[in-house]
């Protein structure tokens, strides 16, 4: 089987997100409901998640599907540099830049 970009960066992500988290491949299998070997057999190629379990492990981190995916988009961009500041904001503070952006845009 050929990997393809797109399978390679799934792969990459879901290590990076799982270390980050500090939790084992073993640990994180578990809490998904699936075998112990899973998260393993994705990140080394055996096996790929399906959509829905894709969406899974996303939630997984808390995170939405265009967060797990940034990284495929430009870093020094400044829709990336702003989704970075809007995410340490307060529920009240981005309630604030919502009306700013409406202000704007309206």
């Amino acid at each position: 089987m050929v990997d393809m970009p797109c399978e390679d960066f799934i792969r990459s992500r879901i290590t990076e997100l799982r270390m980050a988290k500090d939790v084992s491949e073993h640990r994180m299998s578990l809490d998904l409901g699936r075998s112990g070997s899973y998260i393993r057999g994705v990140t080394s190629g055996a096996a790929l998640p399906s959509l829905k379990e894709l969406f899974n492990i996303i939630a997984y981190f808390d995170m939405t599907p265009s967060e797990f995916f940034a990284p495929l988009e430009d870093d020094d961009s400044a829709y990336h540099k702003l989704c970075e500041q809007l995410r340490t904001l307060s529920d009240e503070d981005l309630d604030k830049v919502a009306v700013f952006i409406n202000w704007i845009t309206g």
